[in-house]
This record gives C-alpha cells, structure tokens and sequence, in this order.
C-alpha cells in the first residue's frame, strides 16, 4: 500500500514509519517541516501542509493521489500560538474523512486516546472524540487504535516530563502521585497500525492500546529514575494539586508563546482523571498482550544520553527565564541609570553619541530578552545575543580597556554569557 502518514516525524509517528516501511509499504510523510522530516526520514516521500488551514475537504484532495491507506499520528494536547486544537484535531480530519470518502481511499487508521469524548471537560479529549465520530459515521474501513501514555525512546511531551521529574536529585518531588495510569511501548503502538491495515477482522473498531494493569505515577517516575540510573531519592516530596496547578499555569503562558511545555493543564487535568482503557477487546481480536512499563523500559537503552537529556531538560526552562530576565533588566537598568552609563564613556566618544550608545543597546538589549521569551525567536535571539556581546566586548575593549582590570569583571562576564547562549542553542531542539 502507499500509505499518508500524518505525524510522520512525531513521537509516534517515526515508530510507525518504520514498522509500515519494514512491511513493504510505500510512505509518504505528511509534515508541516517536511525538512525536518528529510532529515529524520530521507528514504521516504514528504509533503508540506499545515492541519491549521486545511479545513476544507477540497484542501485535501491533492495530498490523496494515488494513496491507499492514511494513518492519522498528529496532534497536540493543548492549543497554543502554533497549535489550534479545534483545526487540527477536529475540522481538518473530518475535512481528511470527507475527501477519503470523495477520492476512493478507503482504509484510515485513527491514532485517538483512552478517554476520548464528547463531553469531556478538555480539548484534547473532545477534537479526538468529535473526529472519532466522523470516522464511525462515515463508509470508510476505519480502525481507532487509542494508546495509553506512550513509552518512547524519543523523549517528547509525556515521556519528556517523566525523564524530567525523575531527574530531580535528592527528592522526588510529585503532584498527583496516585494518578492511575497504563502504558504501551511505541513499537507496539507501531505494530497494532500495520496490523489494523493488513487485518480486515479489525476494520470498523475502537481498541485501546494499553499494558494490562494500571500504575501510580509515583511509581512510574520512580521506574523511570531507576531505569535512568540515577539515585534512589531520599524522600517523596508530595505536593498538593493547588501547586501542580499553579505550575500548570505558568506553563500555560510559555504555551500562548510558543513553548510546549508537556506540564500544562490538559497534562494535570488527563492525569486526575486518569490514562485508562481496556485491553481485552484487543487480547481478544488479536491474541496480543502489551508489556508492562517494566518489561518495556528492559528494551529502551538507557545511556549517559539519556541522562544528560534529563538533567538538561530540567534546567533548561529555568536558563531560559532568567538569561531573558537578564537581558531584559540590563536594557531596562541602561535606561534608568542613563547618566551614570553615559558619564562612562562621554569622555572618549563625545556625549551624543554616548547617549545614543546607552539608549541604542539597552533597546536592544530589551529586544534580545523578549525574543528569548518567545519559541519562534529563541534561536535568533541566541544567536543576536552572540552579536551583541561580542560588539560590547570590542567597543568596551576600545573605548574603555581599563574595564578588564576592574574587580567586578563587567568585560569578562561576557564570556560567559557568549558561552550560556551556545548552550541554549544546542539545547533549544524540540525533538
């Protein structure tokens, strides 16, 4: 089959991608970074489309040619400034059903979730739900798989905040501790799709995707911090719902700038109600069981990468906020204390122009510090903040050299921060 991935370089989608290829089926990816997706993927096809436009059934009809089977592995659990869930989620894929019917591609493999309804009190649940329904409704021979809390070697979105709390040395702190949950391997998620295409004794129905007994997500987080190697933490530091929610909040806000944060209300409010489903309708029709967390993570490696992600990860929200803060307050105290700053330097280069020195770079300054606050501008404003320090460092060197000498260090401290904005590049990947 020529089979239209969407999702293709995701979490899930990369896994699936690779057991549909390994079965001698054609692939084409569907991506809005079809580059992104070269690079991770550069045996199969890519076309370029973002489910925020494509509404509309006629939208889709040029992405069907010649396809036989489309696997839906795309989403997002909250909407955000890249993200409307409402779009993608829910009318671009009842819009993808409707020209599936119209174009003769009759086979469609929804990847949904456990819990997934109508009247759910979230978002995520409800465009899951309300294209779940599209499907049931319409003529084509539809498969729903709902995986569980997806358990990846790549680490994004919920496999990235386990790697991230067990990360935490000392303690383990945790919200929600006795949230229920069920797991699945990403390979047995990518088998069950090959096996829903193949299988017409599976066409026409709803499975959830899940290890056989649910887990606390204490105990979770805590096989996760064993299988990662790191210490056994000296406490469980519980904190009450109010905090998670708290956090949840601010995550919110990155979210509404591009960040996403895999700790944001749709994460506290799934888990409160806990990631169940059902595994025997899927025993039944198959004969298969999935592997238990324990018996997953025994088959993902666990490295001195794996650790250095969860560490930095951890971090890394907090270097970001306050490398921002930095920037924005040096620009904000330059204009504050203009005539302390312009008395530094009026001497060589004339006060006019050391007025408009002072005032030129606190401006920029505030620049580079909101563009680090924003995802899409992140990496510019690394690479800006680069830029800048160097130009600081040579006209300080040129116009004031006695600086070097200074106790406080003013010239050398740039160094570091030069150092900080490479790092925060190199860490800045989503996936």
């Amino acid at each position: 089959m020529k089979v239209l991935v969407l999702g293709a370089y995701g979490l899930i989608g990369q896994s699936i991608v690779d057991e549909l290829q390994s079965h001698g089926h054609q692939v084409v990816g569907f991506a809005r970074n079809p580059q992104a997706g070269k690079a991770l993927r550069p045996e199969i096809s890519w076309v370029e489309g973002d489910l925020n436009h494509l509404t509309a059934a006629s939208a889709w009809n040029r992405y069907l040619d010649q396809i036989d089977a489309v696997v839906n592995a795309s989403g997002a659990l909250q909407s955000g400034m890249k993200d409307n869930l409402g779009s993608i989620q829910d009318t671009s894929i009842c819009a993808l059903i409707e020209a599936c019917t119209d174009k003769g591609v009759s086979r469609f493999i929804q990847i949904s979730a456990p819990g997934a309804s109508l009247d759910s009190n979230t978002e995520f649940y409800r465009t899951k739900a309300a294209a779940d329904k599209a499907l049931r409704e319409s003529p084509l021979n539809w498969t729903t798989l709902k995986p569980g809390l997806v358990i990846s070697p790549t680490a994004y979105g919920g496999t990235s905040l386990l790697r991230m709390l067990a990360a935490v040395p000392v303690v383990q702190p945790i919200t929600l501790a006795d949230a229920q949950l069920q797991t699945i391997g990403v390979d047995d998620v990518a088998r069950a799709v090959t096996r829903s295409l193949d299988d017409k004794a599976l066409s026409r129905r709803e499975f959830d995707l899940v290890s056989a007994e649910p887990e606390s997500l204490q105990a979770i987080v805590l096989q996760f911090r064993q299988w990662l190697g790191f210490p056994t933490p000296k406490t469980i530091l519980k904190l009450p719902n109010i905090v998670g929610r708290a956090i949840a909040r601010v995550a919110d806000l990155t979210g509404a700038l591009g960040w996403r944060s895999p700790l944001r209300t749709t994460a506290l409010t799934v888990l409160e109600d806990g990631v169940l489903g059902d595994p025997e309708p899927w025993r039944k029709a198959t004969g298969e069981e999935f592997a238990s967390l324990k018996e997953t993570l025994k088959h993902i490696p666990s490295t001195r990468q794996e650790r250095v992600f969860a560490r930095t990860q951890l971090v890394f929200p907090i270097l970001v906020a306050l490398f921002a803060l930095f920037w924005i307050n040096s620009g904000l105290i330059g204009l504050w204390q203009i005539d302390s700053a312009t008395a530094l330097i009026a001497q060589t280069v004339g006060q006019s122009l050391a007025v408009g020195a002072v005032v030129g770079g606190s401006l920029a300054d505030i620049l580079i510090g909101t563009g680090l606050l924003i995802r899409k501008t992140f990496i510019t404003a690394c690479f800006a903040a680069i830029g800048l320090s160097i130009i600081y460092l040579v006209m300080g060197t040129i116009i004031t050299p006695q600086l070097w000498a200074d106790p406080l260090g003013p010239l050398l401290k740039i160094l570091p921060v030069i150092a900080l904005s490479l790092a925060l590049i190199a860490m800045a990947e989503e996936r």
